[in-house]
């Protein structure tokens, strides 16, 4: 079970680079305005790629959704402390898990926990750039790390659905 645990974190770590690879290219290459250097905050940019799917530039200063966008210069420094805690509980559970489901689920929470705070620590707020649509309904912004959080929050929840633990508590 020791290698699902590393796999777990190599997952982590292979998410934050890509996470924070395809949002330096959002950022720097795709986004960006020219003549714009001084900041990363400016104008949204809208890329219709596909007639469901668009590349917008947005920054969450809150949470999921936008929730507390408005919190304040305090706000990334308490919700990167935060963050911060709650993988550090992540860690230990992934040391304690039991399967691969787990072990890769786990991972895959803590590698998007932690691109988003680089995010934080970066520009002060989370680069969102990802616009899925259908019907005049948009799903809020959202980027890699989202959805690897997404993902191993559905992978907890299956693997507490469908996977037998061992009830004998010797």
């Amino acid at each position: 079970m020791k290698n699902m645990r590393l796999y777990g974190l190599i997952l982590a770590v292979i998410l934050i680079i890509a996470d924070q690879i395809s949002k330096w290219w959002v950022v720097e290459k795709v986004m960006r305005p020219d003549g714009v250097t001084d900041t990363p905050f400016f104008s949204p940019v809208f890329i219709e790629v596909t007639p469901f799917f668009n590349l917008v530039m947005t920054w969450n200063r809150g949470v999921s959704f936008g929730i507390f966008n408005n919190g304040g210069p305090w706000n990334a420094v308490a919700l990167s402390v935060l963050s911060i805690v709650i993988v550090a509980g992540l860690l230990v559970w992934l040391k304690r898990a039991d399967n691969g489901l787990m072990a890769l689920a786990l991972g895959s929470i803590i590698g998007g926990a932690l691109g988003n705070v680089i995010d934080r620590a970066r520009w002060g707020a989370v680069a969102d750039f990802l616009d899925v649509h259908a019907f005049g309904w948009h799903w809020p912004a959202f980027n890699l790390a989202d959805s690897a959080i997404t993902i191993g929050a559905i992978l907890l929840v299956l693997d507490s659905l469908f996977t037998r633990r061992n009830s004998d508590k010797n």
